[in-house]
């Protein structure tokens, strides 16, 4: 009897002891990730593959927590109907509000701003917000269901009142609006349209027009589906995203895509 008693009391202090050591993180399995093209952040390469700061973000994700992330490229209309619908697990570079809170979560990577890029044929009168609602022949593209900051989106909704707004399916379609002049200005984020510096069709043919307040920033990220990927996941992501942050990781992503200066920018969230 004593003998029993005392294996009893050695097993039981095993078990406590595996107990109290580190277990190993659970990989997170099978995710689906919607992308969606628009400049630096998602863009096909020389050779035909997709590349840019969102995949290479949703990369080392998918490395670091041993996931298998599969991309699917789409519009963002229907990404958000799919996030809403439990249909996508996450996406890419997305902007929280408080109606996409209920069915999604959001792990911030980046910070933005948007600007208007005005036709170099645009009188140069035109100098702010104001100047372009006074002049009802210059209209304006954007990218259905993007939001551009407050200051931006009550001005949008001003324009959308006197019909002077487009709204493109997807980056490429805005930028075919402006190319063929059926808009005299477009929205985009500096990781939108630093590619288009490099465009010899489009190079020397906008004006960067900042009007914005400074304090208009756009702070991106991953989203997630709260019917796909739950808290404890998110969890994981968020303290991954953030080791990234903190060991430069995320620089050398933005770098990769951006000059130095821009993708120091980003790192403003």
């Amino acid at each position: 009897m004593l003998l029993r008693l005392i294996l009893c009391g050695a097993l039981l202090g095993l078990n406590g002891w595996a107990s109290a050591q580190p277990q190993p993180q659970r990989a997170c399995g099978h995710l689906r990730s919607a992308f969606y093209e628009y400049g630096a952040l998602y863009y096909k390469a020389a050779d035909g593959s997709w590349t840019g700061i969102d995949k290479d973000v949703v990369d080392e994700v998918a490395r670091r927590l041993g996931c298998t992330i599969e991309a699917i490229t789409d519009s963002r209309v229907r990404i958000w109907a799919g996030l809403n619908g439990g249909t996508v697990d996450m996406s890419v570079s997305s902007l929280s509000t408080p109606e996409r809170e209920k069915f999604a979560r959001m792990v911030p990577y980046l910070a933005e701003r948007n600007y208007v890029l005005l036709h170099k044929d645009v009188s140069a009168s035109i100098r702010s917000m104001d100047d372009f609602l006074a002049d009802p022949n210059i209209k304006i593209g954007v990218i259905k269901s993007f939001r551009h900051g407050k200051a931006y989106d009550v001005w949008l909704d001003r324009l959308r009142a006197q019909g002077r707004v487009y709204e493109a399916p997807d980056y490429e379609a805005m930028l075919r609006l402006f190319k063929v002049g059926r808009v005299q200005a477009v929205m985009a984020i500096s990781s939108g349209w630093y590619p288009l510096l490099k465009q010899d069709q489009m190079n020397g043919n906008y004006r960067i027009m900042d009007w914005a307040p400074p304090k208009d920033v756009l702070v991106g990220g991953l989203i997630l589906s709260r019917q796909r990927v739950d808290e404890a996941l998110a969890t994981r992501i968020s303290h991954t995203i953030r080791a990234m942050r903190e060991d430069g990781t995320l620089r050398r992503i933005f770098e990769r895509h951006l000059d130095a200066e821009l993708a120091s920018r980003l790192l403003h969230f």
